[in-house]
């Protein structure tokens, strides 16, 4: 069954995460442009809170309607295909939506390596709630002594393990490699010291083989008990664009020019961490994801204007990781995100840590109150990455 839609600008925005809700929200400020937001979930995911929701210590989801200005149809669906000749995109269910403009927003998902034996039947990643609540269920089943190990030395790895750690769990963080390579060597200090303070084992240098119902290996051959393994390393991308026949950088992400606009199909434009902009794509965060999806919009909406997009304008300036309930660190960062030997720990660092996590939320809501009211640090330039492109139609 194909949706029909009037209005004579017809939007459909994929992905309701931080980029997604944000960028529909701020499509509101032309009149005549007809918003429909596809999302596989009826509630939206606070990723920054999956640790705590994982440990028992916090709720991760907000309902879309207390985050969604008037006008928005939600359709609780998973797009399947974006069929570019046709203008429609293909729904899971069958239904498809014909569209003037795709806004691309689909986010990250987990990233288990199939070189990893074992890691896919008996690891559990923690990108996403659908996984974070087998996880949480997991957990609730064994007793706080049991062995817990976290694979990843990551942001998500760090605060996943504290919060664990916290609640009384025997955690050991296997890292791969440097204990959270992008901070600042003192940074790193802070954060090991308040994890060895709290009991978690932390081995940063090893690197783990295989994971077992009951243990992981890592590679030098050792076994390590482990009733619960979490896995940790990193983000995926859903294979959407790919399928779709666009040009996707090596990880799957929509490559787009510096307006956010897909390099094959100048009517999707892309947001958030499945974007790759002149094949430098920002680092995968709620802070790069809620001003990219507002910059997508507006790219969207200069295009129905007639108008020449503007170019992204965006500077990160550090990250903000949760110790528990009670400590955090935010390490800060020129405007290119490369660290600096200074960081906020304490409670201090814990109460700015919780501020950002309202504010990503609270800024959606205003968006919804007030299209084109939402700002963002300017001034960035982003670090070279390798622009590696996968062939059209190719899964990565």
């Amino acid at each position: 069954m194909t949706e029909h839609n009037d209005t004579r600008h017809r939007v459909v925005v994929i992905g309701g995460g931080y980029a997604g809700t944000l960028a529909a929200n701020h499509l509101r400020m032309r009149a005549g442009v007809g918003i429909t937001l596809v999302n596989p979930r009826p509630d939206f995911v606070e990723r920054v809170r999956l640790h705590q929701f994982v440990a028992g210590t916090a709720d991760a989801t907000v309902g879309y309607g207390r985050l969604l200005g008037d006008g928005i149809q939600l359709v609780v669906d998973s797009a399947t295909r974006i069929d570019t000749a046709a203008r429609v995109v293909l729904l899971a269910s069958g239904r498809t939506l014909k569209y003037d403009y795709v806004l691309y927003a689909v986010g990250s998902t987990a990233a288990i390596p199939s070189s990893v034996r074992g890691a896919a039947e008996f690891a559990h990643p923690i990108a996403e709630f659908e996984s974070a609540r087998r996880l949480r269920a997991r957990l609730d089943e064994l007793p706080v002594g049991a062995p817990v190990t976290v694979v990843g030395g990551g942001l998500t790895g760090v605060e996943t393990a504290a919060e664990l750690a916290e609640q009384g769990r025997t955690v050991t963080l296997v890292c791969g490699g440097i204990l959270v390579s992008s901070w600042s060597a003192p940074g790193r200090r802070y954060a090991a010291k308040w994890l060895s303070r709290h009991g978690v084992t932390v081995l940063e240098a090893d690197v783990v083989t295989e994971v077992r119902p009951d243990a992981i290996v890592l590679a030098d051959g050792t076994t390590r008990s482990s009733a619960v393994t979490v896995w940790a390393t990193g983000f995926g991308v859903p294979e959407l664009a790919a399928a779709s026949g666009l040009r996707t950088d090596a990880l799957g992400r929509l490559l787009t020019d510096e307006t956010l606009t897909s390099i094959d199909e100048d009517r999707v434009v892309a947001a958030g961490d499945a974007a790759a902009p002149s094949g430098r794509p920002l680092r995968m965060s709620c802070q790069a994801a809620g001003p990219l999806g507002v910059q997508a919009a507006d790219t969207v909406l200069s295009r129905i204007a007639g108008t020449e997009p503007a170019a992204i304008d965006q500077a990160l300036t550090g990250s903000c990781v949760s110790l528990g309930r009670h400590t955090a660190m935010r390490q800060l960062a020129r405007r290119d995100d490369t660290a600096v030997s200074i960081y906020i720990g304490g409670r201090l660092g814990a109460a700015i840590k919780e501020l950002t996590c309202k504010v990503a939320v609270s800024r959606i809501r205003r968006e919804a109150r007030e299209p084109g009211s939402v700002g963002w640090v300017k001034g960035g330039r982003r670090l070279r990455q390798p622009a590696s492109v996968a062939p059209v139609g190719t899964s990565q």
